[in-house]
């Protein structure tokens, strides 16, 4: 239903252009109007073409030559179309087209969604830290993540994105991720670096920790890393560059619940005996190989 309403969409500005905007005619009696959209001439025929063959074959450069409305929108008015439809289709929509992909690979469509959505966001100032803004695609899907998974609201949401972009990339696309010490310590500076209190600092890096766990998608790398997590030697580091309890608890919980079926022998012992080690007494539900 989407796709037809953008269709009609692309046709109202088609038709719009046919009304009102000035018309030049060619030798062939085809009439253009002042932004290039081909119109239809007098015979019903589009640019020449009948219009039951939308599409036709460019034999010299071995392409196909588009005749439909589609084919001749410009890429501004590509843009104010897809940002009117919701998020959730943009992945679908941009597969339709090559030329709709390019457009979602643009800067221009994301400013455009980023002003409509989030029309604040161009007000924040860069900030300090190691955890960089990015583009404005990287600042989208930030404050997409703390509105919809923290349902934060306020100067610190766009920086809790981010936090759960890092987090997350390190933990899903490196084999050998650096250690959580690490991963942790950074989000913690990042919060600190921004102004935070390290009680605010710790607070919301237990939250982004819980958030990417529960996030993971469930495959042999997720389990992987969370027995890497798992196995880690206890650091001892100053308040807050610890990792909350909660966060290691949801580390051996998703082990022995999600990944349990993944342990061989060995490897479910060794897991066991540290969350022995950190937690007493812990579930019955994770005894029993």
């Amino acid at each position: 239903m989407m796709m037809v309403a953008i269709i009609v969409q692309c046709q109202d500005w088609v038709d719009k252009g046919e009304e009102e905007g000035e018309k030049v005619e060619d030798s062939t009696g085809t009439r253009k109007d002042k932004i290039g959209i081909v119109q239809k001439s007098e015979d019903g025929s589009v640019n020449g073409v009948d219009g039951r063959l939308l599409m036709s074959d460019n034999v010299d450069n071995n392409t196909k030559v588009d005749y439909t409305p589609f084919g001749k929108l410009p890429d501004h008015l590509l843009v104010e179309i897809f940002v009117r439809v919701p998020v959730s289709e943009w992945a679908q929509i941009s597969c339709v087209r090559r030329q709709w992909a390019n457009v979602f690979r643009g800067e221009c469509l994301w400013q455009a969604a980023l002003t409509r959505t989030y029309p604040l966001a161009h007000q924040t100032k860069r900030w300090p830290g190691p955890i960089p803004r990015g583009l404005s695609r990287r600042r989208y899907t930030a404050l997409c993540v703390s509105k919809r998974i923290f349902a934060l609201d306020g100067e610190i949401d766009e920086i809790v994105g981010h936090a759960y972009l890092f987090l997350k990339e390190q933990l899903e696309f490196f084999d050998m991720p650096s250690t959580s010490s690490i991963l942790h310590g950074t989000i913690i500076d990042q919060f600190i670096a921004c102004g935070k209190s390290r009680d605010i600092a710790h607070e919301l890096a237990s939250q982004i920790w819980l958030a990417v766990l529960d996030n993971l998608e469930d495959n042999e790398h997720t389990f992987l890393i969370l027995k890497r997590l798992a196995l880690e030697g206890d650091v001892f580091l100053p308040y807050p560059y610890t990792k909350s309890i909660k966060v290691q608890w949801k580390v051996f919980e998703k082990l022995f619940t999600d990944f349990r079926d993944c342990f061989n022998r060995v490897d479910y012992y060794d897991v066991l005996g540290c969350a022995k080690n950190k937690f007493e007494p812990i579930p019955s539900a994770w005894l029993g190989y």
